[in-house]
């Protein structure tokens, strides 16, 4: 009988924490652009990369849910092939924490392709800036295990999407 009233008690904390915490969090408006740490490492992603002669350039950033679900329907509803398995407000991009990139050629074009190497020094250009992006606290969509987003970089700050939906944001786990 006392296992299952600790049980009880247990649980019952946990419904009352769970529901603190969606009170305390929920009433928090979306973000509309890139949070400030997000901003600043870009930056210097571009800039390192342009050191090392890699020009890339940046394709998305911040997405409000309307954009993201534009995009979710791309593939499915509209023309062209699926690029997000994210409806609007699941996606790190909705909540200012995310860029896409592609790399630049001296003739200005836009490419995606992992194998380029523009600066000629024996190594892919797209594998050099991912290794940048990963030292300035980036997380890699080429990482990924459900859908390999190669041009995808994210500052998650140890949130979960349902956490960011719920209204916790960044400042509330970051110093």
């Amino acid at each position: 009988m006392k296992i299952r009233t600790i049980l009880v008690l247990l649980f019952i904390i946990v419904i009352c924490y769970l529901f603190f915490q969606y009170q305390t969090y929920s009433n928090r408006p979306m973000p509309t652009e890139l949070h400030p740490i997000v901003e600043e490492k870009k930056e210097e992603l571009v800039r390192k990369t342009d050191e090392i002669g890699i020009s890339i350039i940046i394709t998305d950033s911040f997405r409000s849910a309307t954009e993201q679900n534009a995009i979710y329907q791309q593939g499915r509803e509209t023309e062209g092939t699926i690029v997000t398995y994210a409806k609007g407000g699941e996606s790190y991009h909705n909540y200012g924490l995310a860029i896409d990139f592609a790399l630049q050629t001296s003739e200005n074009n836009i490419i995606w392709d992992l194998e380029y190497d523009g600066n000629q020094n024996g190594e892919s250009d797209w594998m050099e800036v991912v290794k940048i992006a990963k030292d300035l606290g980036f997380s890699w969509g080429g990482d990924f295990t459900r859908f390999k987003d190669y041009p995808h970089l994210q500052m998650d700050f140890g949130l979960s999407i349902r956490e960011l939906k719920w209204g916790k944001r960044p400042e509330d786990v970051v110093d």
